[in-house]
């Protein structure tokens, strides 16, 4: 495909907030993801870890994406709580761009508390892709 190939895709109109709604869920749903990381770290490197400098600045980093995260989740529900209702926009072209399906799903319809990734996937699930 070429730059100046132009993908056709069918016309998803969607109210802005709505769709910023979702996007809120994903956000948060990334954060809890990337809080999982922490404890996982320590049981896997023990208290040892915690001498090292490098290691804390990983651990830091870690609970700063978190705080980013959030803070973009937070962001972006205050501004879809004060737009206007009637706001709308197609989707069609953004979601095509969405690789994971789950993701995809959940940004493009539904409720927007269609969460892309189960928090209660057994432990060795795992998708092929």
């Amino acid at each position: 495909m070429t730059p100046f190939q132009r993908i056709e895709t069918t016309a998803i109109e969607e109210t802005l907030p709505a769709i910023l709604l979702r996007i809120v869920s994903e956000l948060h749903d990334v954060a809890y993801l990337i809080e999982r990381i922490e404890p996982q770290l320590l049981d896997i490197s023990g208290a040892s870890m915690m001498a090292s400098p490098e290691a804390m600045k990983v651990v830091q980093g870690i609970d700063l994406a978190v705080q980013k995260t959030r803070g973009i989740a937070e962001f972006i529900d205050t501004i879809a709580g004060t737009m206007p209702e009637g706001w709308t926009v197609d989707l069609a072209t953004a979601l095509s761009l969405v690789k994971l399906t789950e993701m995809q799903r959940a940004l493009g319809g539904g409720g927007f508390h269609a969460h892309s990734q189960p928090m209660a996937k057994a432990a060795g699930d795992f998708d092929f892709f």
